[in-house]
């Protein structure tokens, strides 16, 4: 998490037009399920890195049984927009939202039995500075779970991924896997594990263009304008292309704070 203003609430809104109420990245409590599959956070304190306007943070406790969970991002309105819906649901005495600066997590040792975080580590460049403070907020035993975006290389982006990038317009600090791997291992984790979530998206992210760029155009327009509809429709366009080659593969994330 670099810096503020990543995500206006134009495009917050439109966001959950397309993946869901409260959603900011795509698949919904489905994949946010599978991120946490096999792991059980009944009782559980949990911190939600990224966690923008709350959707994510809600679910870790209404679908997942978690005791309390912290959220955290940058963005003041993301972060004012998930204390309302932590409200909303009856939840604020389990919910704390709080919002930080870039840097170090301003948490003691051992204050969390389950990190989580849904496609936000890309705006953080320093993958290892963020591994090591992860595991040090974890209790021994504790669960890192994640999904990422990440590039499927080492080196220069290729001429597409740079204009993907760039049509983005966001502070994107892309590793590739084995970047992601050895930030785990060398903070101290074990069990890690990367799935590659490409097929998937790729899949979703092109019937997602085809239903924007398609039967709900007009109702995209009506609500978000022309000029901002079609700039995300070439967004995606750029999108779709880095994901069909892989150069563009989300992954989910996992490692355990030995005993």
């Amino acid at each position: 998490m670099q810096e503020e203003d990543l995500y206006s609430d134009a495009y917050n809104d439109f966001l959950a037009t397309i993946w869901g109420e409260g959603y900011l990245s795509p698949g919904g409590p489905e994949e946010v399920a599978r991120i946490l599959e096999g792991l059980d956070l009944k009782g559980a304190r949990v911190l939600d890195i990224g966690c923008g306007t709350g959707g994510i943070t809600v679910s870790l406790i209404n679908d997942h049984g978690a005791a309390h969970v912290t959220g955290i991002d940058i963005e003041a309105p993301a972060c004012a927009t998930a204390t309302q819906r932590a409200e909303a649901a009856g939840l604020a005495d389990r919910i704390t939202i709080r919002e930080i600066e870039p840097g170090p997590f301003d948490f003691a040792d051992r204050s969390f039995d389950l990190v989580f975080s849904k496609d936000s580590i890309i705006h953080i460049s320093d993958k290892e500075a963020l591994a090591a403070d992860v595991f040090r907020v974890l209790e021994p035993g504790g669960w890192f779970a994640a999904s990422d975006w990440l590039i499927s290389h080492d080196g220069e982006p290729s001429a597409d991924m740079k204009s993907y990038i760039a049509a983005e317009g966001l502070d994107f600090a892309m590793a590739p896997p084995a970047r992601y791997e050895s930030a785990l291992k060398s903070a101290g984790f074990e069990n890690v594990r990367l799935v590659n979530r490409n097929p998937w998206y790729a899949e979703v992210a092109r019937h997602e263009l085809d239903q924007m760029s398609g039967e709900s155009y007009a109702e995209l327009v009506e609500r978000h304008g022309h000029d901002f509809v079609d700039h995300n429709i070439e967004i995606w366009e750029a999108m779709v292309k880095v994901l069909e080659s892989g150069e563009h593969c989300p992954h989910h994330l996992r490692g355990q704070r030995p005993s």
